[in-house]
């Protein structure tokens, strides 16, 4: 039966360059080489030559020390985004979104009377609301935030 790999290893049968890639993407810090290496079930040198390489392509960010780590460059991967969309949609496209983004901001800010919505009471705006539970309330401010990322990624690549 062909399907998806078990969660436990997700990348079994890829080549090794692209488990030792799919492990750093799955970091939420840096590790060593020998972490890295079990995780993607290969030798520390075979890892260590390609950590080296996603370092130089700035995939990753090499942690001196004893031992030395590695960690996923969050800010290649947001730059990847950001190319993405400009290479994806012409800059009309792009105003266009920013547009539409930009009224959904304001929006949230009319309805919780907030800049952003790091400045709302999640606890007394439920408390006071018929309508809106508490959960109701914390979802908005997470479409709220991620709203704002997208918007700000839309910005820059256009």
């Amino acid at each position: 039966m062909v399907g998806s790999p078990p969660f436990e290893n997700p990348f079994r049968g890829d080549d090794v360059k692209q488990r030792v890639y799919g492990t750093v993407l799955q970091t939420r810090g840096p590790e060593t080489v020998a972490s890295i290496a079990d995780r993607s079930e290969c030798d520390p040198k075979t890892a260590r030559k390609y950590l080296k390489w996603f370092a130089d392509l700035g995939i990753v960010t090499w942690h001196d020390g004893h031992p030395a780590t590695y960690e996923r460059n969050d800010s290649y991967f947001e730059w990847r985004r950001i190319n993405r969309l400009a290479a994806d949609h012409s800059v009309e496209e792009l105003q266009e979104r920013v547009t539409e983004l930009t009224a959904m901001v304001a929006d949230y800010e009319a309805r919780y009377d907030a800049a952003t919505p790091a400045e709302v009471d999640a606890i007394a705006v439920a408390a006071t609301s018929d309508e809106r539970t508490l959960d109701d309330v914390y979802e908005d401010l997470g479409d709220w935030m991620t709203i704002e990322t997208e918007r700000r990624r839309y910005e820059r690549a256009r």
